[in-house]
């Protein structure tokens, strides 16, 4: 904080000035994915972080009102993919329409289900460790059992309610 700077009580807390003061803190974009009784069903997160090394954990968030999330949290596996920087298109794809959400997505799926999209910087094969109610979002700790790392480009960023790249 600045000098003499201080927090007033009771302030009005409220959705649109929090977004904006979380909007400035940028993140990396993950698909989310897996077939489903046969059926692809994924979506976005820009919520995504490592967590543990030993057992080795991610986490990403997701809203409590999801309609995706109650389909594939039944996945017995789940796919992770960390979109890269020209992937803005397909994030957008993966937030819109279910019926269209993996047109002309070019995708892999494990034995178990799990989706992941092959131009992404990385993939994981997951299964669900915990999920924690939080807030208006449910917290969902997935344990990692397999990871792809080609090593090659730069991450798609969230920031300020829209998509950039990190400078290099």
């Amino acid at each position: 904080m600045g000098p003499g700077m201080t927090f007033s009580t009771n302030q009005d807390l409220d959705q649109a000035k929090l977004r904006q003061a979380f909007g400035v803190f940028p993140t990396g974009v993950v698909a989310v994915a897996a077939k489903v009784d046969g059926v692809l069903v994924g979506l976005a997160a820009s919520s995504f972080t490592s967590v543990s090394l030993a057992p080795p954990l991610v986490s990403f968030s997701v809203a409590s009102t999801s309609k995706t999330w109650p389909d594939l949290r039944r996945a017995s596996h789940l796919g992770v993919t960390i979109l890269a920087d020209h992937q803005g298109d397909v994030c957008r794809q993966l937030a819109g329409p279910v019926a269209t959400r993996f047109d002309d997505v070019v995708l892999s799926a494990s034995d178990d289900g799990a989706v992941t999209l092959d131009e992404g910087l990385a993939q994981f094969d997951c299964t669900i460790y915990r999920e924690v109610e939080a807030g208006d979002h449910i917290v969902v700790l997935l344990e990692l059992h397999a990871v792809e790392h080609p090593d090659a480009g730069s991450p798609l960023i969230f920031h300020r309610s829209g998509f950039g790249r990190v400078a290099g």
